[in-house]
């Protein structure tokens, strides 16, 4: 069984699991607690972040990289186009756009209105974060007003990692969306496979219903 430490960034990775049905446990990490003191989590990342996996002897980090292992080792999966498919440089595209182009920022912003003081949440920093990410989220909404996904007809995990970004953007900074994305939204959201992912993810769950969203 695949043990996947910790949610923020963890769901995307359950939720690929679970549309792939591999089985998986999820391991929570406090990290507001202090991983200095979780000894078993920081044996598996000293570096002290979230998500990481086990997968037998095989221990990973970095979200988009578990996603990509996981569709590597144990596909093929309808998730992944192969590369001689036309939708795989679309797929390529917005797979890794979820995380550079939408979530650092977004997370840079989160990170700061929880860690920071009051006088210092909104500042420059922050302010171009924001710019950063409403700018990467018009090649999102072109790209839906063609294709119901986001590399084309068919769901891929690039919808894993584009919809959790915008997820995260919503719940995290207030961000409201237009009528395609809201749309879109719903689509992937009200797939079995998400859903199984927030009965495991349990305290995204909680985030979500408290945020409205």
């Amino acid at each position: 069984m695949i043990t996947v430490f910790g949610e923020g960034r963890g769901f995307r990775v359950v939720w690929l699991l679970e549309e792939m049905g591999l089985s998986n446990r999820l391991r929570p990490v406090d990290l507001l607690a202090g991983v200095e003191n979780d000894p078993e989590f920081l044996a598996i990342n000293p570096a002290g972040f979230i998500p990481a996996i086990r997968d037998g002897d095989v221990i990973m980090v970095e979200s988009i990289a578990i996603m990509e292992y996981l569709m590597a080792r144990y596909g093929p999966t309808r998730l992944a186009p192969e590369p001689r498919d036309p939708a795989f440089p679309l797929y390529q595209q917005f797979l890794h756009l979820g995380e550079a182009g939408l979530a650092v920022p977004i997370n840079a912003i989160v990170a700061t209105r929880i860690l920071a003081p009051e006088a210092e949440q909104d500042n420059w920093t922050t302010r171009w974060a924001l710019e950063s990410f409403e700018s990467r989220l018009k090649l999102v909404t072109q790209q839906l007003a063609r294709t119901p996904y986001l590399s084309g007809e068919a769901f891929t995990a690039a919808d894993i990692s584009v919809a959790y970004a915008l997820l995260l953007a919503r719940r995290g900074v207030g961000i409201a969306y237009g009528e395609v994305e809201e749309a879109y939204i719903s689509r992937v959201t009200g797939r079995d496979g998400y859903k199984r992912a927030m009965d495991t993810c349990r305290e995204t769950k909680a985030w979500a219903a408290a945020s409205g969203g």
